[in-house]
């Protein structure tokens, strides 16, 4: 008997009957049933999300902050209602209570009545942390109290967003106020500077002018010490200066009182001349000389009379002069009587000058030593106004200039500054095309497992006929290998059309489902020759432990060490992975090796198989010939 004769047979023992091919047509749509409704109905459950009916109280009085009276908790319910992640009902503690009690809501939030006071508290001296009332109960789903505390937390997200932008806004608008005090404080710090400079530079010169004071008192120091050693013999000389000049005046006064006579006598000469003269004219005249004799005697007469008149006016003149040296004489007499009498105290002036200007040199001395000092701290402070006036400006700098506007979006980033862009290198789209490829491979053996409570893993006639254990292990397994690859047929038209999930690689996908369920099916039929109804039970707890281990849902990593190191012996984990490559659109060549793993089970399964069928054509034992404790 060929192989398509012993398929055919196990067709039509399959087909004889309506009610055989009911059963055959029911265990053929189970991979159907099983992962197309369990995709359908997970479909997409995250994006029903705002279909779940969540309690929302809101009991926040509000609380008197930095920035005025705030309700942080309306705030917040006005944001998770405008969101509608959820079907949010606000009602009361009350209503809410009884609502997740009853399954009326599936969780509840509680913003409780001092919810904005103890936010606000964290600009005081006593912060508290605030508090939201998440209220689960797992009678109601567990996944829906996992989910209530997913949206807990992204009401605490949201919530921190929203205080820290107030707070952010306030800091962002101290620091600007901050900014235009230092921009004032640098205009002064550069007043300070220029002003720091004039007064070194005053301070420079006053230095100088200082140190030629000093020099200059020194030399005044040393000159009115001479004239102090000078003035105490000035009143023995100004005394006898005194007396001296008195005896001089007296002389003179004599020497002016003759003059005086001697200018009386010849001033009298002279005023007598006219009559002398008219007189010897008369008498010559009498004595009988002629006129031009009278006139000859009167002419020289008169040249006499002129050198008379002549000598008389230097006479006047020097009587004058000896006047004036007697009444000078007597001015200086008293005027060296008066300095004698002056003498000792203007002696006592000059040592006093003389000692004051030691005085005055000694403070000249240290006038020029702080001059210098300060001239030198000046700089000092110059350099200090600089560093200062540096560092305001660094710091004005530092602090950028901003507007109302950019101080918003600046508070908006602080308070939310991480936004998550996500790069996806193969992408499932859904929850439900997510957990496709875990539920295609495990209908794929579901599938399978099913066919074999109907077909025969051999045929005994062929087995009684001792034809080729290898053609009957071939037989053996095409039957339920051609249905399986129907079967997946089907499924992949469910999931890709009636569903709608996306295949970047729709051929090769469907390839490895069917190759997947031609190697599911050697392994069971494996296990059927060999074992028997024992076998096809390790059949079933092979399935489950594959349900764990394949990294279906949950990454396998998570799993305990024992389930780990199975995910990487049973073929479904490298279904899976083969499937999300293909379906995703991800590393095909991780698919080709996938692919070589599957093709070495199938090759040791179908060989295992084999080498049963080879048994049981040379040896048949009892247990061969006992019925089967499935079907």
């Amino acid at each position: 008997m060929k192989i398509p004769q012993m398929v055919a047979t196990e067709f039509r023992r399959l087909t004889r009957s309506p009610m055989a091919i009911l059963a055959l047509l029911a265990l053929g749509i189970v991979p159907l049933l099983y992962g197309g409704l369990y995709l359908w109905a997970n479909q997409n459950p995250y994006g029903k999300l705002n279909e779940i009916p969540v309690a929302l109280v809101v009991e926040d009085t509000g609380a008197e902050g930095p920035s005025g009276f705030t309700n942080y908790g309306e705030q917040i319910a006005d944001e998770l209602l405008k969101d509608g992640t959820f079907a949010w009902h606000e009602v009361s503690a009350a209503e809410a209570q009884a609502g997740v009690d009853d399954s009326s809501f599936d969780f509840s939030v509680t913003i409780p009545a001092d919810f904005s006071e103890q936010l606000v508290s964290s600009s005081g001296s006593e912060p508290q942390q605030a508090t939201v009332i998440l209220t689960t109960n797992d009678a109601n789903g567990y996944l829906a109290s996992t989910i209530g505390e997913t949206a807990s937390k992204e009401i605490q997200r949201q919530i921190v967003a929203t205080v820290n932008k107030q707070a952010a806004t306030q800091f962002l608008g101290a620091l600007a106020t901050i900014r235009s005090s230092l921009v004032t404080a640098v205009d002064g710090a550069g007043k300070l500077v220029a002003g720091a400079a004039e007064a070194q530079a005053g301070a420079t010169a006053l230095a100088s002018g200082t140190e030629q004071l000093a020099a200059g008192s020194a030399t005044l120091r040393d000159g009115l010490g001479t004239l102090a050693g000078g003035a105490a013999a000035l009143p023995d000389a100004a005394s006898r200066l005194a007396t001296g000049a008195g005896q001089v005046a007296a002389g003179n006064a004599e020497i002016a009182r003759i003059g005086d006579e001697i200018g009386g006598v010849t001033q009298g000469v002279v005023d007598d001349l006219p009559a002398v003269r008219a007189d010897i004219a008369a008498r010559l005249s009498a004595a009988g000389l002629s006129e031009a004799e009278v006139a000859a005697a009167l002419a020289a007469l008169d040249q006499v009379g002129a050198r008379i008149g002549d000598g008389n006016a230097r006479v006047q003149d020097a009587v004058g002069k000896l006047d004036l040296l007697a009444s000078g004489s007597a001015e200086l007499a008293a005027g060296t009587s008066e300095l004698a009498e002056q003498a000792p105290a203007l002696a006592q002036g000059a040592q006093a000058a003389a000692n004051g200007s030691a005085a005055l040199a000694d403070g000249a001395a240290q006038a020029a030593s702080g001059s210098a000092a300060l001239s030198a701290g000046l700089g000092t402070l110059h350099g200090g106004l600089e560093t200062l006036a540096g560092g305001l400006s660094g710091g004005v700098e530092q602090i950028p200039e901003s507007t109302e506007q950019s101080r918003q979006n600046q508070a908006q980033t602080i308070a939310d500054p991480v936004a998550i862009d996500t790069s996806q290198v193969a992408a499932a789209g859904t929850y439900g095309a997510g957990l496709a490829p875990f539920f295609i491979a495990l209908a794929a053996w579901i599938g399978i497992y099913a066919l074999f409570l109907i077909v025969k893993p051999v045929s005994n006639r062929a087995i009684t006929a001792l034809h080729s254990p290898i053609k009957i292990a071939v037989a053996g397994w095409l039957t339920p290998a051609l249905i399986g690859t129907l079967q997946m047929a089907g499924l992949f038209f469910v999931v890709a059309v009636a569903l709608g999930f996306n295949f970047s690689n729709p051929l090769a996908s469907y390839g490895i489902m069917a190759l997947s369920s031609m190697v599911f099916t050697a392994i069971i039929l494996a296990l059927n020759v060999w074992l028997g109804s024992v076998g096809q039970f390790i059949g079933l707890v092979m399935m489950v432990l594959q349900l764990v281990t394949a990294g279906g849902t949950f990454p396998w990593q998570t799993l305990p060490g024992p389930l780990a190191g199975l995910h990487h012996v049973f073929p479904m984990s490298y279904t899976v992975d083969a499937i999300r490559q293909l379906m995703y659109g991800g590393d095909v060549s991780r698919a080709w090796a996938d692919l070589g793993v599957l093709a070495t089970w199938g090759a040791i399964a179908f060989v295992l198989a084999a080498l049963g069928v080879a048994r049981m054509t040379h040896f048949r034992t009892l247990r061969d010939l006992e019925p089967s404790l499935i079907g």
